[in-house]
């Protein structure tokens, strides 16, 4: 007999079975529960009638598992003590970790299952680490876990390979890479790097000798970050092992490069190619330079938008433009490389800048601006402060003003418009074309 209402929880499904037929309750017992086992589950027969119903309540629990609730503070930390008789007491924070008090000290440790075998980690003493310092190496131990890596046996490792930090470590090895090359860097990749290398390398590898570190630790680091969602920053952050281990090789310091063979296509997911909407058609093209002429915004706005499609930069290298790199009367703006998306034949060239022709009318538009912002760094200062350039979304918000979404324009449009447009005319070089993109070398 079917009986209305929701469906059961999915753990319980199971549990419901075609029972026999119960016999009419009397009037003196109108409603008859019986105990049933069933299972992991305790379960009822209800009976009312000519119908009888198991009802089971799901030892599974409802709330968010993945939520672990801790159950320590730092006050009860503070006073937990050992049982009277002087045997060590236990006290457990969730996930396996827990303080363990004798008459001598408190330690913390953690409980875990590695190839069907129980496991203890220790994680260090207290109050010499706190709460919170447990708790974040007990997450990093279970992120150890999960990646099948067993956290007592990475431990031992790392003890067995941490070298003096004056000596091979990978850490001081990619410290003096990262000295020799900022030099050639823009101030914003310095700081990126430096992250990166601090944040998601070094606490897993840099005490290391260069020469311990193998493809397993670092497909673990690449793993890590693209876990947290960051595949274009664990692409980088292999890129920068990669080089650290070139210098080393180079340098004698290290027998071979554990970087070279990992193939990221393998390890992350491919990366879908990036197109920035542009606008090609001539008609169109010449709409947008009317649109931009008489745009009723900012004035600083409007004059970048006006020399992004004369000068093909991509959006950072034009919003950064400082006064002191721009020479009107020999119509060239001399960009340092450091500036610069770093493109492969200026390196190889050994070239230290990019030099862009200024054509007249772009000339105009920097004289026009000058008045306004020649006395300041940039030619176009943020509103916010003339301290610092231009933000990307100023030009994007200037281009949705005018009626131009994410989908028909974008700052970085103007480089593929004026690309194929040049290409398309058939009066110039392309590899010239290309070498004014600063673009990097196909071959």
């Amino acid at each position: 007999m079917g009986v209305g209402g929701s469906n059961p929880l999915a753990p319980t499904i199971s549990l419901f079975h075609t029972v026999p037929q119960c016999s009419k309750p009397s009037k003196k017992q109108p409603l008859e529960v019986f105990s049933v086992s069933h299972g992991v589950s305790p379960c009822s027969m209800v009976c009312h009638t000519n119908v009888c119903i198991i009802v089971c309540i799901s030892q599974f629990p409802r709330r968010d598992t993945n939520k672990m609730n801790r159950k320590l503070t730092d006050s009860k930390v503070k006073h937990f003590k050992h049982k009277p008789d002087g045997r060590p007491a236990f006290y457990s924070d969730g996930g396996g970790l827990f303080l363990m008090v004798d008459s001598l000290k408190k330690c913390w440790r953690y409980n875990y299952r590695m190839d069907g075998r129980q496991k203890t980690l220790s994680i260090g003493t207290y109050p010499e680490t706190s709460l919170q310092e447990a708790r974040r190496k007990h997450e990093e131990a279970r992120a150890l876990l999960a990646r099948g890596v067993d956290p007592s046996s990475h431990k031992r490792r790392m003890k067995a390979s941490r070298v003096d930090l004056t000596s091979t470590s990978f850490q001081v090895t990619a410290d003096e890479w990262f000295q020799r090359s900022v030099p050639g860097w823009s101030e914003s990749h310095i700081t990126r790097t430096r992250r990166y290398l601090e944040k998601d390398i070094y606490p897993w590898i840099g005490a290391l000798n260069i020469n311990e570190v193998t493809p397993g630790d670092i497909i673990s680091i690449v793993k890590r970050v693209a876990d947290r969602g960051a595949e274009d920053v664990a692409r980088r952050v292999k890129q920068y092992i990669l080089q650290v281990y070139k210098y080393a090789v180079t340098m004698e310091l290290a027998n071979r490069n554990p970087a070279a063979d990992i193939d990221n296509n393998i390890i992350l997911r491919p990366r879908a190619k990036r197109h920035f909407a542009t606008i090609t058609d001539p008609v169109k093209v010449g709409q947008l330079m009317r649109d931009m002429d008489t745009y009723q915004g900012s004035f600083v706005v409007r004059c970048a938008l006006r020399l992004s499609s004369l000068v093909m930069l991509r959006p950072g290298e034009l919003r950064a433009a400082e006064w002191t790199e721009i020479d009107l009367d020999t119509a060239t703006w001399t960009i340092p490389i450091k500036r610069m998306k770093a493109p492969t034949h200026i390196k190889q060239a050994n070239q230290s800048v990019h030099i862009v022709p200024l054509s007249r009318q772009a000339v105009a538009i920097l004289e026009e601006l000058q008045p306004f912002t020649g006395h300041f760094r940039y030619v176009f200062p943020s509103a916010r402060g003339a301290s610092r350039p231009l933000s990307d979304n100023g030009l994007r918000v200037a281009l949705r003003t005018m009626g131009y979404d994410n989908d028909t324009m974008t700052p970085h449009g103007f480089r593929g418009m004026a690309s194929s447009l040049l290409n398309q005319m058939g009066r110039f070089n392309p590899d010239a074309i290309e070498r004014q993109l600063a673009h990097k070398d196909k071959d």
